[in-house]
Parts: structure tokens; sequence; C-alpha cells
């Protein structure tokens, strides 16, 4: 089993270990944009089925419950999987994308108006 951690593994890796399963397997004839988008929905609804009905706090505790945790994780590695795989099928760059999308947030939330606020930017 291959042994990844966010401090030592590049995302290029990520994405080429997330490829190279769904080939193994024949199932980029499964991945279009459209049923990956749907897929991504899907795990996200199950990541949050797991606080449902919870106070903010009861879920900051209740994730460190190790069973629970556990499930999480699943369904967190289950959306990010599907959100990598939609890069690699549609050629789009993350780190990219991810950049160009944290300087429009700046942007929008400029630290002296958002900070310790959680309006929506026309609210600011």
């Amino acid at each position: 089993m291959i042994s990844m951690n966010d401090a030592e593994t590049p995302l290029q890796a990520i994405k080429e270990r997330v490829l190279a399963f769904a080939k193994a397997r024949d199932w980029e004839q499964f991945h279009s944009p459209k049923n990956l988008s749907m897929a991504i929905a899907g795990e996200a609804a199950e990541l949050m089925e797991h606080f449902l009905w919870q106070s903010p706090e009861q879920s900051r505790t209740d994730v460190e419950v190790e069973a629970l945790r556990a499930k999480v994780e699943e369904e967190l590695a289950d959306v990010f999987i599907f959100a990598v795989e939609f890069a690699n099928v549609t050629g789009i760059d993350i780190a990219a994308i991810i950049e160009k999308k944290m300087q429009r947030n700046g942007e929008k939330y400029p630290v002296e108006k958002a900070r310790g606020r959680s309006e929506k930017y026309t609210e600011l």
C-alpha cells in the first residue's frame, strides 16, 4: 500500500494515483463531467449526513470520536477522489484554480471587512 500524507505528497501524485485506479478498472468510460459532478454532490451529502441535527459545537466534539471520524474520513476521501478525477477528466489544474479562486476571494472578502464576520461579500 502506498503511504501518502499532506506534508510529503505532491498533488500531481494524488492525481496520478486516482487516474491509475480508474484506468485499471476501465471506469473512465463512466467518468463524464456530469457523472463526476453528481458523484461529488452525493458523497458530500453522505458527509453531511453524519452531522445532521447536531449543533456546531457537537459536530466539533463528535468528529474526534474514533468511530465517527473513520466514517467522516471515508466520505471526505470520496469527495476528494471524485473531485480529483473530475480535474483529471477535464484537464483542470487544481493548484491553479485554487490560487485563482483564493485571489478572487481575497478581493471579495478583504481582511479589514470580513474578519470575524460570516456575511456574504455583498453584505460587508
